[in-house]
This record gives structure tokens, sequence and C-alpha cells, in this order.
């Protein structure tokens, strides 16, 4: 019988130890991020979103035809292995056939990149490019 209360404490405490090993390295982590410079949190772009005269992905027209030009733009940006993670995820909003971009980019390339995938995208009669540089 106490070898098993034995077992139990020790399996108990080892699950603690290696809990609050893995806890601290999340922690430590954050902190190295926030200590390089790294801005964690977007709440400046967040705010500008809310303005009703900034289309946002909620702004998508829900017709058929709208949602074909957003996919097929989404497909031929993510198959592009030469963009970055930031110019694959940029919002893409179509709306009786003008489509706007937004969202940052690392270089005047990417979005060039991504201005002339959406013009070249049968349906789209106008892009309103306003992606973002990245400050280097």
């Amino acid at each position: 019988m106490s070898t098993r209360l034995l077992l139990s404490l020790v399996t108990l405490t080892g699950s603690l130890v290696i809990m609050t090993g893995s806890a601290g390295a999340v922690e430590n982590t954050s902190f190295q991020l926030a200590a390089a410079g790294e801005a964690l949190e977007n709440t400046g772009r967040n705010v500008r979103d809310k303005d009703d005269a900034n289309l946002t992905p909620l702004d998508q027209n829900e017709n058929e035809h709208d949602i074909k030009i957003t996919a097929t733009i989404r497909q031929a940006v993510v198959k592009d292995e030469t963009l970055s993670v930031n110019a694959q995820n940029a919002k893409i909003i179509a709306r009786h056939g003008v489509v706007t971009l937004r969202g940052p980019v690392e270089t005047e390339l990417e979005s060039l990149t991504l201005h002339k995938i959406a013009t070249q995208t049968p349906g789209v009669v106008q892009v309103d490019n306003q992606l973002e540089i990245k400050a280097p």
C-alpha cells in the first residue's frame, strides 16, 4: 500500500516539475522576443481597421463572382513561393469586381507582384492597392 502511494507521489511530483519547466520556457521566449524590440501587438492597425472608410475581409461580397475572384487571387498568391508570409497573408477583398489589397509586405516588388496577380485575374475591373511596405 505504501509503495503505491509513494509511486503516485513521485509521478505527480515529476509531472509538476515538467509542467513548470515548460511554462518557464514559453515565458522566457516571449520575454526574449519583447526584449529584441519586436512589436508583439497591432493595436494601431486594429483601430485603423475599425474605421468604416477602410475595407476589411468582413466587407467581402457574398456573391459567387466576387468569391471566385478572391479565391483565384488567394490561390495564386499562396502558390508564389517568392512571396513572404506577410505577402501571402495580405487581405484580399472583392466587391463588384473591384479588388482591394491590404496588409504589410516586405518589399515594393511584393506589392507589385500582388497587384499584378490581382490585375490579371479574370473578372477584376479595378485594383485598389493599399499594401504597406514594412520599414527596413
